[in-house]
């Protein structure tokens, strides 16, 4: 992998990890875009580098949040802050089970599925669409709504469904208000990408690639400072009900996939 390659991925990670287009769906189409050749398939290493650095400019845009959060926990006291912190946890269980039970058959959905990418962003686009026509409430996470909220991003592991969409997009058809909507989202994904962080590095997952040093730093610093501005950009779009402006790129991009796979086949 070259120093350009390694910054084009990291800005698609960057950037669609927060903003609801789907990720993992638009690394799928760069590779396919570029050629197998140009992009090839990115090692467990470069892919765990990326989603630290998503997880870490989360933490920067949030850090006042979760440092208020971590000193409310460690007071052991009841209160409203403490039971965010474990409807977080609650709504990490389902795609940890998805990932830790059914890993094999979710890579099989990678590596050249463009029609499955295409009919998954339609999706994605449907679900920004009826976000954003939803009636603007003050409504609060509750613990049944994280675990349904949880069941979205697990949904979300699918090439093409956007994480972000589809929990705030779930957040916010549940009736939750659209600020602590896209805060739950951006918090309950951190400590999931830690996880499977550490579960790859316990279970020896990760190789070290020597020649591959410099675009992993690259790749990283790319993917980091875009995060920290869709992150910013997404909050400021979810309080100002703009979700229909990425409804309509996520269902031409759907479209054009699923035209693009039907021509090739």
């Amino acid at each position: 992998m070259d120093i350009f390659d390694a910054i084009i991925l990291g800005i698609i990670q960057g950037l669609t990890e927060f903003l609801p287009v789907s990720s993992s769906g638009h690394l799928e189409l760069a590779k396919e875009i570029l050629g197998g050749n140009s992009v090839p398939e990115e090692s467990m290493l470069f892919t765990v580098v990326l989603h630290a650095a998503t997880a870490l400019s989360t933490i920067v845009v949030f850090r006042k949040d979760i440092l208020y959060i971590l000193q409310q926990l460690f007071k052991f006291e009841a209160n409203e802050e403490t039971a965010f912190v474990f409807k977080i946890l609650v709504s990490m269980f389902p795609a940890a089970f998805v990932g830790v039970f059914f890993n094999d058959y979710i890579e099989l959905l990678f590596g050249g599925q463009v029609m499955l990418v295409g009919s998954m962003l339609v999706v994605t686009s449907a679900l920004l669409l009826l976000a954003d026509k939803s009636q603007v409430t003050q409504k609060k996470v509750s613990f049944f709504s994280a675990v349904v909220i949880g069941v979205s991003q697990a949904i979300a592991i699918l090439p093409g469904i956007s994480r972000s969409g589809a929990t705030i997009s779930t957040s916010v058809l549940l009736g939750i208000d659209r600020e602590r909507a896209a805060r739950f989202s951006f918090l309950m994904v951190v400590p999931l990408i830690m996880g499977k962080m550490a579960k790859d590095i316990l279970d020896g997952a990760l190789t070290a690639e020597t020649n591959a040093t410099l675009p992993m730093v690259v790749g990283f610093v790319a993917a980091f400072f875009a995060g920290l501005i869709a992150c910013k950009w997404m909050i400021s779009l979810v309080k100002n009900s703009k979700l229909s402006y990425f409804a309509a790129y996520c269902f031409a991009v759907g479209a054009g996939s699923i035209i693009y796979a039907m021509i090739i086949e």
